[in-house]
Order: structure tokens, then sequence, then C-alpha cells
């Protein structure tokens, strides 16, 4: 058996917002509901879109960069912080 190497499926739309699996879902969602205490399999019931394997890559992204990740989130707050009080 070969072991192959799987990359993240994140991506980052044109204003900067990473979605996970070519959805529209969001990393912050799923990263919210993962430390809400939620497991893979019912954030795939919440989110029909992805993929079971893409949400465990994207948890599993977030896990090993959690310093990088968090950063981004906290921006992410921010951002809609601002937006609310516009």
């Amino acid at each position: 058996m070969a072991i192959a190497v799987e990359n993240a499926p994140l991506k980052a739309d044109a204003q900067g917002v990473i979605r996970v699996a070519n959805t529209r879902v969001t990393l912050d969602t799923v990263v919210a509901a993962f430390l809400e205490g939620c497991t893979p399999e019912e954030i795939g019931e919440q989110y029909p879109s992805l993929p079971l394997p893409e949400i465990y890559l994207a948890i599993g992204y977030y896990l090993k960069h959690c310093d990088e990740a968090n950063v981004y989130l906290a921006e992410r707050q921010q951002q809609a912080e601002e937006n609310r009080q516009a």
C-alpha cells in the first residue's frame, strides 16, 4: 500500500475567506462546530455539501496549524464585529 499525502481541502475566495472542499461552508464554521464539541459526522449532518473526509482534513489542518488558524479566525471575528456595527 502506498501512502498518499492529502492536502487540506481549503481555498481562499476573492475576499480572503477560507472555504472547505469547494463549498460555501467556511473554515470558521467547521472549526466553531468542532470546538463546540461536534464530531466530524455531526458537522457532516449539519452541512451535507461537505464530504466527511474533507471535514476530517479541515479539522486536522486546524489542529496542526492552530496558531496560524487562530490568528485568521480572530481576524474574521473582528471583521464580522465591524460589519455588525456598520
